[in-house]
């Protein structure tokens, strides 16, 4: 392993990448994706299979891609092929890395521009324009009544909706914001992991967990608990199929970022006395915990304003906004939500980043400043791509959540489990329950389950773009169309 160039940097403190790598997992998936993704899934149901596959599919996944990492001690490509070469294994191997990384890149991409539709709503909430909704509505209504009588209602979420519709529309508003979160994200990964990432990690994330119990406190006061309690924690499992399995694993790996070779970048940075298993386990709790909060800061004022749990991920940009208009102190709180959203998705986009600014720095001729800003570039492009096609967003978000995802993290766990020594990952993790446990879920347990989810769950999706399926499949899978 001496021939592995490895890199020069390390975490400055165990708190400061704990910080980091909680940062990391904890982003939009928690506030955007886990929300409509539960809502449309049966919410307590999904919740439970999503806990579940953490536990079983995510964790031992992250610990692989931690150990990977902290072995080869480079970016997620050069690392899986540095040790595919070492253990005498074809350097195909390094297709894995390619393809986490591929998709830290594609997830990225449409990430900045929805992180740059939250930078719009903040000034909005505290301007207090969410409150105006229903008056806007109410004189709307009026203005349309007066030319025809018979003229229907505008409703406050046909306000908020325009709203939503003008503001992604105003292609020069969302590219300023967009600008400025390419930005900052450039800015503070081109300072490097200790100056840089784990020092914006270690500011914002105490800062991310006090204004989410405040927003947590604020939700169950004047919220529907009763109903957000009853649908978190009471499943419905007849609307569980092979779809919502997919669901929940794609959410899984998207909500704790492995799958996208994240935790091998930053595990390349890890000193030897870091525990993998420990730091895996907060890491991975850590982020369940956030994503199960803010369904409590989410659903009680879905509910109690009458809002659609299964609304989409317009659950977040149109109803939600609704709510916060609607109910006392909405505008300060309304604030606070989407800041809280903003600190979360810049530091998940700051460690998705830095999966491609790892591998080109180590580039000969490529310094990592360098490389910050032509990634940087190159994200700032492509999000412009999606600013004026905004209906493709959904299309990246299902193959990058709900396939690249789990079939990287598949090949990751056959990858360190089969093809890789025990030797080789027991420097790592140790002798003991803890390294049988892990090499046994990722010999015998991820691999098959994920592929088995993976291909039904897809014919189980496939089936709402059209596609007949067989008399067995169909009983199976449930009805075509």
């Amino acid at each position: 392993m001496e021939a592995i160039g490895r890199k020069t940097e390390n975490w400055g403190s165990k708190f400061g990448f704990i910080m980091a790598a909680v940062g990391s997992s904890v982003g939009l998936g928690n506030f955007w994706r886990f929300p409509f993704t539960a809502g449309e899934n049966g919410g307590a149901a999904f919740i439970l299979i999503y806990v579940i596959c953490v536990i079983i599919f995510g964790l031992p996944v992250m610990m692989a891609e931690y150990g990977l990492g902290r072995k080869s001690g480079m970016s997620a490509v050069e690392g899986i092929h540095s040790l595919a070469r070492a253990e005498s294994r074809s350097a195909n191997w390094g297709f894995v890395g390619w393809l986490g990384s591929l998709a830290a890149f594609f997830i990225l991409t449409f990430y900045i521009v929805i992180s740059a539709w939250i930078i719009q709503f903040v000034p909005q909430a505290f301007s207090g324009a969410f409150s105006g909704f229903a008056d806007t509505a109410a004189e709307m209504t009026r203005q349309a009544q007066a030319a025809d009588p018979d003229a229907a209602a505008v409703s406050i979420a046909d306000v908020s909706g325009a709203n939503f519709g003008r503001s992604i529309s105003d292609k020069g508003a969302v590219l300023f914001c967009l600008f400025l979160f390419v930005a900052a994200n450039t800015l503070i990964v081109a300072r490097g992991i200790r100056g840089g990432i784990e020092r914006a990690a270690t500011i914002l994330m105490p800062a991310f967990f006090v204004l989410l119990l405040v927003v947590v406190g604020y939700a169950l006061t004047v919220g529907d608990t009763a109903r957000a309690v009853d649908f978190l924690l009471t499943p419905d499992f007849s609307k569980v199929g092979f779809g919502t399995l997919l669901a929940a694993v794609g959410q899984a790996f998207f909500s704790i970022s492995v799958g996208s070779c994240m935790m091998i970048t930053y595990g390349a940075y890890l000193s030897s006395d870091t525990n993998i298993a420990k730091s895996s386990a907060i890491v991975a709790g850590s982020d369940t915990l956030v994503a199960l909060i803010a369904g409590f800061a989410i659903f009680p004022i879905v509910f109690a304003f009458g809002a659609d749990p299964a609304a989409g991920p317009s659950l977040f940009f149109v109803s939600l906004p609704i709510a916060f208009g609607t109910m006392p102190g909405g505008d300060l709180i309304g604030t606070a939500f989407f800041i809280l959203a903003l600190f979360a998705a810049l530091t998940s986009s700051i460690s998705l980043m830095e999966v491609a600014v790892s591998w080109f720095e180590e580039r000969q001729g490529v310094n990592r400043p360098g490389a910050a800003l032509g990634i940087g570039f190159v994200l700032f492009m492509i999000g412009t791509g999606y600013v004026f096609s905004a209906d493709y967003i959904d299309f990246a978000d299902f193959v990058t959540g709900v396939i690249m995802l789990p079939l990287c993290g598949l090949l990751v766990a056959w990858f360190a489990g089969r093809v890789l020594s025990r030797e080789m990952m027991v420097s790592e993790f140790g002798e003991g329950l803890t390294m049988n446990l892990w090499r046994f879920a990722c010999r015998w347990v991820v691999p098959p389950a994920l592929l088995f989810i993976l291909v039904f769950g897809a014919l189980d999706q496939l089936q709402g773009f059209g596609l007949a399926l067989p008399g067995p499949l169909t009983w199976l899978l449930g009805p075509n169309g």
